[in-house]
């Protein structure tokens, strides 16, 4: 009993009516620390923040940057923030509704992992996003050590699982469709145009601790067989993706989370 305890804390467990866990305060802070970190001295203008929920994280903006905001969801009936406009757009079959260079500040959290194409989300949101401008993003991070060995015992990622046909209550983890690592998000914002890409995570999964102590070394040894693997036969590790592949077992992306990731457009 003890061992399968164990091992469920180990690998977690997707639960279908998870719908608000990963939209909390931790991850709205992360942001923001990212964002401060990110943004330049003086970060004025407009601020756009897609899948804006109950306006949280636009409030928040607001408390420490002078930005006028604009809110963008699939339905406005989440929106607390009296007054707040919400644009409403279908992000799988349409495109951002503004024009070319127009935001300071685009922010897209806990979204993308509920899109069929993130990849062109990405683009759209470079092409709102004025020259200087910075762009925030989170998503559940599969790469942590909770996720992976879900996904070995099971097949399915942490927070993703079996998918319901009738694509209901897509707002929550059921709606979770498209689980997207750190080097293919990173591989995707460089595709796109962007800059100066960084990655952190909200908070660190305690319960992973014991297990990343223990295979941190055999991980590492193998990781460099893998690596040189990589580089000399297949060729598909070279200097320009080495810093994305490297932080694929970094401490951060084994026990963190969700992925925040900021960048910027030239």
């Amino acid at each position: 009993m003890r061992t399968r305890r164990f091992f469920r804390k180990l690998t977690g467990r997707w639960r279908p009516d998870e719908t608000s866990e990963l939209g909390t305060s931790a991850i709205h802070g992360a942001a923001l620390r990212a964002l401060v970190k990110a943004a330049p001295p003086q970060l004025d203008g407009d601020h756009l923040d897609i899948g804006s929920g109950t306006g949280e994280l636009l409030r928040a903006v607001q408390a420490h940057f002078a930005m006028q905001p604009f809110a963008c969801d699939y339905t406005n009936r989440f929106m607390e923030t009296p007054g707040q406009k919400v644009d409403i757009v279908d992000l799988n079959r349409e495109a951002l509704p503004y024009a070319d260079n127009r935001f300071s500040l685009v922010t897209c959290l806990e979204t993308v992992e509920h899109l069929e194409n993130y990849r062109a989300l990405i683009r759209d949101v470079y092409r709102v996003l004025r020259p200087g401008g910075v762009a925030i993003f989170s998503t559940p991070n599969v790469l942590n050590l909770r996720s992976r060995f879900r996904y070995f015992s099971s097949g399915f990622y942490n927070l993703f699982g079996p998918l319901a046909l009738d694509r209901s209550n897509m707002h929550g983890a059921r709606g979770h469709i498209t689980p997207v690592n750190w080097f293919y998000f990173a591989h995707a914002l460089v595709g796109a145009g962007f800059r100066n890409i960084e990655v952190t995570v909200d908070k660190y999964q305690r319960r992973s601790l014991p297990a990343y102590f223990l295979l941190l070394a055999p991980m590492r040894l193998a990781n460099a067989v893998v690596y040189r693997r990589d580089q000399r036969k297949y060729m598909t590790l070279t200097e320009a993706n080495a810093w994305m592949v490297r932080l694929m077992n970094s401490r951060d992306l084994l026990l963190g989370r969700s992925l925040i990731v900021s960048a910027a457009k030239p």
